[in-house]
C-alpha cells in the first residue's frame, strides 16, 4: 500500500480513538525520578493505567525508572513477552498461582502470608521475594502479629537455599493527605517491619513504601525505592504537583440535527432543549467506559469550545448541544485530553462522575481504537 493510501486510511477513522503520548509519560517519569531519593519502580498494572503497559514501561525505563511493578503474574509475563528485561515485581496473587512459571521468567514475587511463602518454597525454588507488611490499610500484606514469624520462616527457607529475600514492602493508607496521622503510623510500622526482618537474619536490599503521592510529598517514606504508577500518566493524587496528562480521547460526530425548543433528549428526557438548537451525536458511551454518572455535567471540546453533553450517557452514544454552531458530521470532538487546548481532562471527568481519574483512565474498553502520538516518540526508546 502506498504512503498516500495509508494516509487516506488513517484519515478515515470511523470511531472513537484513544491516543497515548509517550513524551508526557517521559516527562512525568523524569520529574518523579528527580524527586525520589532512591530508585523508581514504574508500576504498570491495569495495562499501564489504561495507557498500554508496554508503552508505559518502555518509556519509563528510558527516562529514569529502574524496575517495573505489576499486580498479577500474567501482567509480568506480558512484559517479558514484549522483550522487557528489567526487574519486575508481582505483588497480588492467590496462594495457588503459577509461581513456578513466574520464577522461570525471572519475576520477583511479593509474599503477604505464611501460606504464600509455603507455596512458593514448594512450587518455585529459587524465587526472589519481597515480604509484604500491612502498614495500615487492612487489605494486602501480612498482619503485624504474623510478621515476625513470617520473617523467621523466610529466613529458614533462605538458609536452605529455597529462596532469596530481596525486599520488604508496604503501602501508606492516606498518602494523598500528607499530614494525615495514619501516614506517620505507617512509616513507623514499616521501620519496625524492616528491623524485625533484620533481627531474623534477613538483609532486604530493596525497601519500598511510597507510591506517587508520597514520592512527591514525603521523602521520609522513600527508603531505597519508590513505586510510581498513577504519576507516570499524569495523575497526582496529592494535588501538589502539575504532571502531564498522557491520554487523549476523540470521537467523530456521526450525525447532526436541528431541534425545536421543548425537545426532550435521550432516555427519560432528563434534558429538554430550552430553545431551538443543534445536537451532535458521538458514538461512545458507558459500554466504552464513559462514566454514566457524568450525565448532565460533562462537556467535550468541539470547534474550539467546550460543549455540554446533554441527556443521559447511553450505552453507545452521547448527545452534545452545539447551539447555533454549523457543526458537520465527520468533525472530531475531543472528549478528554491534556487540557492544553481547553478540552476536559481525566480530572474533569472524574469530578463530573464523583470518582477518581484513576477509574476514568482505566475504564475505556476494547471498542475504542488505540494509537500512539508518533511525533512524541522522538527521543523515547
Amino acid at each position: 500500500m502506498s504512503a498516500v493510501a495509508v494516509s487516506r486510511v488513517q484519515e478515515r477513522v470511523t470511531g472513537p480513538t484513544l491516543t497515548i503520548d509517550p513524551a508526557a509519560i517521559a516527562a512525568n517519569t523524569r520529574l518523579l525520578a528527580g524527586r525520589a531519593t532512591g530508585e523508581l519502580m514504574a508500576v504498570v498494572k491495569a495495562d499501564g493505567f489504561g495507557h498500554g503497559a508496554v508503552t508505559v514501561a518502555r518509556t519509563a525505563l528510558a527516562n529514569g525508572a529502574t524496575g517495573l511493578g505489576v499486580t498479577s503474574i500474567a501482567e509480568g509475563l506480558a512484559l517479558r513477552e514484549a522483550g522487557l528485561r528489567a526487574p519486575v515485581l508481582s505483588w497480588l496473587n492467590p496462594v495457588d498461582a503459577d509461581f513456578a512459571t513466574a520464577v522461570a521468567h525471572d519475576l520477583d514475587l511479593a509474599v503477604p502470608s505464611a501460606a504464600h511463602l509455603e507455596a512458593i518454597v514448594r512450587e518455585a525454588p529459587g524465587a526472589r521475594i519481597h515480604l509484604h507488611l500491612d502498614t495500615g490499610l487492612a487489605r494486602d500484606g501480612a498482619e503485624p502479629t504474623a510478621w515476625a514469624r513470617l520473617c523467621r520462616t523466610a529466613r529458614r527457607a533462605e538458609q536452605a537455599g529455597r529462596l532469596r529475600v530481596v525486599g520488604v514492602m508496604g503501602h501508606l493508607p492516606c498518602a494523598d493527605e500528607p499530614g494525615h496521622p495514619a501516614n506517620a503510623a505507617g512509616r513507623t510500622r514499616f521501620a519496625w517491619g524492616v528491623e524485625t526482618a533484620r533481627a531474623a537474619g534477613l538483609r532486604p536490599a530493596v525497601r519500598h513504601l511510597a507510591a506517587t503521592s508520597a514520592t512527591l510529598t514525603d521523602p521520609r517514606s522513600h527508603h531505597t525505592t519508590v513505586r510510581v504508577g498513577a504519576g507516570l500518566i499524569g495523575i497526582d493524587p496529592s494535588g501538589t504537583t502539575t504532571l502531564s496528562w498522557a491520554m487523549t480521547l476523540t470521537a467523530p460526530v456521526v450525525s447532526v440535527r436541528r431541534v425545536r425548543g421543548g425537545t426532550g433528549v435521550g432516555y427519560g428526557h432528563t434534558w429538554t432543549a430550552p430553545r431551538a438548537t443543534t445536537l451532535a451525536l458521538l458514538p461512545l458511551g458507558y459500554a466504552d467506559g464513559l462514566p454514566r454518572a457524568a450525565s448532565g455535567r460533562a462537556e467535550v471540546l468541539l470547534r474550539g469550545r467546550r460543549r455540554p453533553v446533554v441527556g443521559r450517557v447511553s450505552m453507545d452514544q452521547v448527545v452534545v448541544d452545539v447551539g447555533d454552531e454549523p457543526v458537520l458530521a465527520g468533525e472530531t470532538a475531543t472528549v478528554l485530553g491534556p487540557g492544553r487546548a481547553g478540552e476536559p481532562t481525566p480530572a474533569d471527568w472524574a469530578a463530573w462522575s464523583d470518582t477518581l481519574p484513576h477509574e476514568v483512565v482505566t475504564g475505556f474498553g476494547p471498542r475504542i481504537a488505540r494509537g500512539t502520538a508518533l511525533a512524541s516518540l522522538r527521543g523515547v526508546r
